[in-house]
């Protein structure tokens, strides 16, 4: 019987490849080609990983494959949660891109990330996070109760 650390990292549980992944991807988002998904995916995941903390963001590394989880994993949190227009504001200055394009983006790779890492983390991500992130990761935006 092996015994696990409570620090350990959770076991790697992807169900897709990182091919399939970017593939995804740039299905979504409607890209040219599969260096522009995977530019794509990396910059939203980077700037995921500067807002994801605790529980959620090492299960959702867990999920992903081994090279989408490096992109989260890369960064550190800020401690600066942004809402999520504030994140898409964010990714566009920092890359240079616009609102409307930055915003795509988001929405091409923060559906793919929702759907591998299934409904109940999802929503453990969303309620971690604050307003405006539901939209983004394809979802429904509830209001909630004051």
């Amino acid at each position: 019987m092996t015994l696990l650390s409570p620090l350990a990292p959770p076991a790697r549980t992807a169900t897709v490849g990182f091919d399939q992944m970017l593939e995804e991807v740039r299905y979504e988002g409607a890209y040219p080609t599969g260096r522009q998904a995977e530019d794509v995916l990396r910059r939203v995941l980077e700037a995921l990983g500067r807002q994801l903390t605790g529980d959620e963001r090492v299960e959702l590394a867990a999920r992903l494959p081994q090279e989408a989880a490096h992109f989260l994993a890369s960064q550190i949190p800020t401690g600066r949660p942004l809402t999520g227009w504030g994140f898409v504001k964010d990714l566009a200055e920092r890359t240079g891109g616009t609102l409307a394009t930055t915003r795509w983006d988001t929405g091409s790779v923060l559906g793919v990330v929702a759907r591998l890492a299934g409904d109940d983390l999802t929503a453990r991500i969303l309620g971690q996070l604050p307003d405006g992130y539901a939209l983004l990761f394809g979802r429904a935006q509830l209001v909630r109760s004051a």
